[in-house]
């Protein structure tokens, strides 16, 4: 078999090639930091490092989402504190206006102090994030959520939705609360609250209710106390029931509740009892009635009854609502200790996949995968040169050289 000197001369070009491909590929691997550098490399192992790469990059994404949940909640969180110590202020002052001590003009200025309370609740009611989006809204939350009428009274203009955010792939978590939910609600498991009617004239106060026996069959329902003045005495029937008499100072027991009243009351007057979320729920309307009181100066025994009925009213309300906002707030703090939970375990999943990765495509900053590639490029720059050198050799074989 004759072997001509183009053969020859192909064969060492390719093996030339060859070797200067793999010695360059080698480098390629150094200059990258990779092993698997194209899929060819590797076509398994580049085939599931995209698939890593993927996951990976979702993780990110979630983490991304969770720090922005975290900040719209703990700019909530800010809020509700805000609130609660501004609740916690008011209750102070209406202690004090209760006190027989103060004058109306004292009370007047008891009432001013309570103003400045309200308009920083609204305030805080109507507070946006970072971005101009109003807290407490809902889904509307481009304009302030609640907004004042011209009788000065506050009305919510927002809606019931809440916004969530997917947190990971099996969280959606809920990152604002509606103002609704916060302001002009009650925890279910506030109790009863009395009110007296505001056309009562006579001079009747209350105290209470209390509860005494849950396991009442009627303990739950609201009722109505009306009373009833004939002939000089007075009378009281509940929800329109058989009149009993009434004596000042004593109990009045029904549905597993007592109220204690006092003072004497006009024919007609009436006092209200009711579970506290089917009463006034509002906390600014509660704080309309508060101020209504205060600045209203009391000159006889009937409107000095009204002032200690609504206060003691008020009393109640403002109890409740801070209970609420209590209860919202310890739900946001439950929820972004939820976040730092989901971060962890995200964050070791994030760990997995990057040293997954790392394996798969052979990351040099391991010294084992660098010792290996390091090695390779010295055998292949060997391997080059000993080609190299080959080709010069056979191109100079040429019986010209010898003639």
């Amino acid at each position: 078999m004759r072997i001509s000197t183009v053969t020859m001369y192909e064969q060492s070009m390719n093996s030339l090639n060859q070797q200067q491909g793999e010695f360059m590929r080698v480098g390629q691997q150094i200059a990258t930091g990779r092993k698997v550098v194209n899929p060819s490399d590797d076509p398994q192992a580049a085939s599931r490092a995209v698939q890593v790469a993927q996951s990976m990059s979702v993780t990110q994404q979630y983490t991304d989402s969770r720090i922005s949940a975290r900040n719209a909640l703990s700019q909530e969180e800010s809020v509700l504190n805000s609130v609660s110590d501004a609740i916690a202020s008011a209750k102070t002052l209406m202690i004090q206006a209760a006190s027989d001590t103060l004058s109306d003009a004292d009370r007047a200025s008891v009432a001013s102090d309570l103003r400045g309370v309200y308009e920083t609740v609204i305030g805080q009611a109507n507070a946006t994030d970072g971005n101009g989006r109003h807290l407490f809204g809902g889904y509307q939350d481009a304009s302030e959520p609640f907004v004042r009428a011209a009788d000065g009274s506050v009305s919510y203009v927002g809606d019931t939705n809440t916004r969530e955010q997917r947190i990971d792939a099996s969280r959606l978590m809920q990152v604002t609360d509606n103002g609704q939910t916060i302001f002009q609600s009650v925890h279910s498991s506030a109790g009863y609250v009395a009110e007296a009617d505001a056309g009562n004239s006579g001079s009747l106060t209350f105290k209470g209710p209390q509860v005494i026996d849950e396991s009442d069959p009627d303990f739950g329902n609201s009722f109505q106390i009306e009373f009833s003045v004939t002939g000089g005495t007075t009378t009281y029937s509940v929800d329109g029931g058989p009149a009993q008499a009434y004596e000042e100072g004593e109990p009045v027991e029904v549905g597993g509740l007592s109220i204690t009243l006092k003072g004497q009351p006009a024919d007609g007057d009436s006092i209200e009892m009711g579970k506290a979320e089917n009463m006034n729920t509002d906390l600014f309307k509660t704080f309309e009635k508060a101020l209504a009181v205060l600045d209203q100066p009391a000159g006889n025994d009937a409107e000095k009854a009204a002032r200690a009925n609504t206060i003691n009213t008020v009393m109640r309300e403002f109890d409740n609502s801070l209970d609420n906002v209590l209860t919202v707030r310890a739900s946001v703090g439950s929820r972004l200790n939820e976040l730092n939970v989901v971060d962890g375990v995200a964050d070791n999943r994030q760990l997995n996949y990057t040293e997954t990765y790392s394996n798969l495509i052979g990351d040099l900053s391991d010294p084992a995968n660098f010792a290996e590639v390091v090695s390779q490029y010295s055998l292949r720059q060997v391997s080059l040169q000993a080609a190299q050198k080959a080709f010069v050799d056979i191109k100079g074989m040429s019986l010209f050289d010898r003639m």
